[in-house]
């Protein structure tokens, strides 16, 4: 399965957040707010249940119920004792309770901004472990040049492993302690990926994947999902494991 097919597979499975009991006010506000995300909200009411209480499914199986409240924290702001974060130091925000519970979480319009971002998020979790694969899909040589000081950082750590995908667009920087992977493939021209394979902690794993379907607009999904983690580095370790540039078919060219 390539990476466009693993993207098509999250975008093809959509959650669906039915919200019972509650205002249409309330409906559309969680709707807005998952407008960039795989999820379908519903409303429905019910004389089983309390006022105001969604229930995510994900293909009509259950996956979790919560509180509306716990959906929308503005609402209860002294709900954990603090307005800003939660018990755990993370910032509250809205819908958290919903994302938390899927193994995939799809976007569907990221800017270079945002996929940055996230993909910082994943470097500092490889950082902070210090020990396993780090797989990264820049596009181009180009954008990995500008990356490269950030890697090379990254790939100090013995124990961390550290691969960077790039199309020949460009020149190559230097990589003295990380292996640079210059394919032809169309899939690494088109795709930007993060994938940490947890350094032996499942749930240190997390991957990034997104595909650029317009400029500078990228449509695709995170994953703290283990299987889904290590199905993307299988893959890219099967399909590039060499660093010798690789054709359509994966054939060394």
């Amino acid at each position: 399965m390539s990476l466009i097919e693993l993207i098509a597979g999250v975008e093809a499975s959509e959650a669906t957040l039915t919200v019972f009991n509650a205002d249409p006010a309330v409906r559309e506000t969680l709707a807005e707010h998952f407008a960039d995300r795989n999820v379908r909200v519903v409303a429905a009411e019910t004389d089983a249940g309390p006022d105001e209480f969604a229930v995510l499914a994900r293909d009509e199986a259950f996956v979790t119920a919560v509180s509306i409240d716990d959906l929308l924290p503005e609402r209860n702001p002294d709900a954990t004792g603090t307005s800003s974060t939660d018990g755990d130091g993370r910032p509250r925000r809205t819908g958290r309770p919903v994302l938390d519970r899927m193994d995939e979480t799809l976007f569907t319009s990221y800017s270079n901004a945002d996929m940055v971002a996230a993909s910082r998020e994943i470097e500092d979790r490889a950082w902070r472990v210090g020990d396993g694969e780090l797989h990264a899909g820049f596009q181009t040589l180009d954008v990995l040049t500008g990356e490269a000081r950030t890697y090379s950082r990254l790939a100090t750590l013995a124990d961390l492993d550290v691969h960077a995908y790039a199309a020949a667009e460009g020149d190559a920087p230097e990589a003295d302690r990380y292996t640079v992977h210059i394919e032809r493939a169309p899939e690494i021209r088109e795709t930007w990926f993060v994938a940490y394979d947890g350094g032996g902690f499942d749930d240190a794993k997390c991957v990034l994947l997104a595909e650029e379907r317009e400029p500078g607009r990228f449509y695709g999904f995170w994953s703290y999902d283990p299987e889904t983690v290590d199905e993307v580095i299988d893959y890219l370790t099967d399909r590039y494991g060499s660093p010798e540039p690789t054709g359509d078919d994966g054939t060394v060219v």
